[in-house]
């Protein structure tokens, strides 16, 4: 049996995605002498900040300045001085959602509700692809908003839709399934498909609640299914995005794995493709069962990026995902995708200038002298964090500046061990990026950013997922965890392998410019209990049972610039005990890495999101597969999250109804901003 077969049937694994997510965990990059680990392990050693070898300026860099704190001092220090106003949550599980004390919070949609007037009613019974098109998708991941009046109270809500969980959407599917998908058949891939992609749907506040405007002329889904897409950039109508179907390289049809995102500052919404790999087929198998590329003429390109991944039935039904059968195919997915909200008659835009790998995020913001800078995570054990900046500079017409992701250079971070971050650009024929390494243009460099960034010797990360600038040139990168670092690697300087919690790095580009090529770099946080000698997590000291957390992944900006992370600790939720959730965390003074929890998931579910309105008065939170994640291995929910059998029915509660992905809207009783 193959690795990904053991995978796929081991019982510790709840569900499919679950199983398919922990196969993905083996990394595909060969460059591993040099992570991040290594890097933080060589500036920082535990025992020698508390020998008190390091500087003062190291320590706070690591620690924050409660680090240089006695203990006696710092306990004058308490969590009322937060600026964060609102009383922690307590920590827990179970099979509902909850919030602090103070705040509303209503169910705005949920997986099948209607987007349009005329969308049919939703039956999860007889469930049709028709259907599912006019109605919200399934596991609601990134959330973004784009103003439609002056005040902020219309606009159009943004959503993507990353993967499906079948067994627990459609009656009767399970484990069985799992490694030849004997039971998924044409309409229910259809289904799927119809599910995936995102939702434009307008939203209105009316005495300070929000609903849905089913009438709204924009409102639409994409979808792998039916919508189509261009290409802009340096690897528009390259050879090696040629198909079939498609002989210009210009056109595919839809958008897969579509995680985080971000909006732009002229008010369209990005669209990042994640593990496309996962949705690629292959029959071609080697004599232990394993996909066999190696006849591929692009396997080393394909091994890199991990295609194909065999999670989903697709391939068997559509040609465009069996690589047997379209080989260029997996090259025009991995990209950031541009949607205008307000313009259904606008074709969505793949911009190659920003790079393709597994994109997690596509956070904007504006340089100091006006050029558009994207941060972007690639989310994968041992891979790398990347920046794009625009050639051209923001204008404040909306019809030239959509053109400005479409030409750029895109970095790739390397952190040094001395605490400064250099951005490492990928251009075609400076350094090794030339025709004898098999980059022959631009749009090769942009097509196997990967591999570019390997031979640039760049950082491999602790799993980089979403990165939020601030606009004095502070940047936040989330690293969720990484359990493949090996024992080996481990000394007195290195005080966490295998990993399974994560830390957050804070970034402060040079002159305060996004735009800088060089900056430095910081640990705000390295997550975990802090109790525990073997897990190493540093916290500030007045940080609560309740808010200390576990796999920091999406996270926001409010409008006075503090920090908002929320968590997805997979099935690795077992180890903490704690649900997914919201947490508010300290980036300044004494309280600097101090945490509040906020508000948590129900069982199984992981947080997305998190999205505030300009004036911060309004906070969108995203649920992600409620009932599933690890609730096999976590006491209490000993189930196998099936649609017969799941670990909740959040957010219906319906004996007949499974659990059902959903977007939340949250606003401060009385009115207000968030947390003031």
């Amino acid at each position: 049996m193959s690795l990904r077969d053991e995978i796929i049937n081991d019982p510790e694994y709840g569900n499919k995605a679950e199983a398919f997510e922990a196969f993905d965990d083996i990394p595909t990059n060969p460059n591993l002498g040099n992570t991040i680990g290594d890097v933080i392990n060589r500036r920082y050693g535990r025992r020698e900040v508390l020998r008190g070898i390091l500087g003062v300026s190291a320590t706070t860099a690591l620690f924050g300045t409660s680090a240089m704190i006695a203990p006696q001092q710092a306990a004058a220090k308490t969590a009322a001085d937060s600026r964060y106003i609102f009383d922690e949550l307590a920590w827990g599980n179970d099979e509902t959602h909850h919030i602090t004390e103070g705040y509303d919070l209503k169910v705005l949609l949920r997986w099948g509700d209607p987007i349009t007037a005329d969308a049919p009613a939703f039956d999860v019974m007889n469930q049709t692809p028709e259907a599912q098109l006019q109605q919200f998708g399934y596991n609601n991941d990134y959330v973004g908003f784009a103003p439609l009046n002056a005040d902020g109270t219309r606009g159009m809500l943004c959503v993507n839709h990353e993967y499906t969980n079948e067994e627990v959407m459609f009656p009767g599917l399970g484990r069985q399934d799992r490694a030849g998908f004997e039971d998924m058949t044409k309409e229910i891939v259809d289904i799927e498909m119809a599910a995936h992609g995102g939702t434009v749907v307008e939203i209105e506040q009316v005495d300070g609640e929000w609903n849905v405007v089913l009438d709204g002329p924009n409102n639409r889904r994409i979808t792998p299914l039916n919508t189509e897409m261009t290409f802009s950039g340096p690897a528009a109508g390259h050879d090696r995005l040629k198909t079939n179907d498609d002989a210009t390289g210009m056109s595919v049809m839809g958008t897969i794995n579509n995680c985080a995102g971000g909006m732009t500052p002229w008010g369209t919404y990005l669209m990042a493709e994640e593990n496309f790999h996962g949705y690629f087929w292959s029959d071609v198998l080697d004599a232990e069962g394993k996909v066999d590329v190696s006849a591929q003429a692009e396997a080393k390109q394909m091994k890199r990026y991990g295609v194909p991944g065999r999670w989903y039935a697709w391939g068997k039904y559509y040609d465009r995902f069996n690589i047997d059968k379209e080989p260029n195919m997996p090259n025009k997915y991995g990209w950031i995708v541009e949607v205008d909200p307000t313009d259904p008659t606008a074709l969505p835009v793949k911009h190659t200038a920003m790079g393709r790998f597994r994109h997690e995020g596509a956070e904007t913001t504006v340089s100091t002298d006006g050029h558009v800078v994207v941060y972007s995570g690639d989310d994968n054990r041992f891979d790398y964090q990347y920046k794009f900046v625009s050639k051209g500079t923001v204008t404040g017409d909306k019809s030239r500046d959509m053109g400005l992701l479409s030409d750029g250079t895109l970095y790739v971070a390397r952190f040094e061990d001395d605490g400064v971050i250099n951005w490492l650009p990928l251009i075609h024929g400076e350094g090794p990026l030339t025709a004898a390494n098999g980059f022959n243009d631009q749009g090769d460099v942009m097509i196997d950013t990967r591999l570019a960034a390997d031979l640039l010797g760049a950082t491999p990360m602790d799993r980089p997922e979403d990165a939020q600038p601030r606009g004095d040139g502070t940047a936040y990168i989330m690293l969720t965890n990484n359990t493949r670092r090996k024992a080996d690697q481990v000394n007195a300087a290195n005080p966490r392998p295998e990993s399974s919690f994560g830390h957050i790095i804070e970034i402060k580009e040079a002159g305060g410019d996004h735009a800088a090529t060089t900056g430095t770099w910081s640990i705000l946080v390295k997550c975990g209990d802090p109790t525990l000698a073997d897990v190493g997590a540093q916290w500030n000291p007045e940080t609560s049972e309740n808010g200390w957390f576990g796999s920091p992944d999406n996270c926001a900006i409010d409008t006075d610039g503090r920090l908002w992370i929320s968590t997805d600790q997979g099935s690795g939720w077992a180890k903490t005990g704690k649900s997914d959730g919201l947490y508010a965390l300290e980036t300044e003074g004494d309280l600097r890495g101090h945490s509040k929890l906020f508000f948590r998931c129900p069982v199984g579910g992981e947080l997305c999101g998190p999205y505030f309105t300009d004036d911060s008065e309004t906070l969108f939170l995203a649920v992600q597969h409620p009932g599933t994640d690890g609730t096999k291995n976590f006491v209490g929910f000993e189930r196998n999250s099936t649609f017969e059998d799941p670990a909740t029915r959040w957010p219906d509660f319906d004996p007949a109804m499974p659990p059902r992905p959903s977007v939340l809207v949250v606003t401060k009783q009385g009115g207000g901003k968030i947390a003031v």
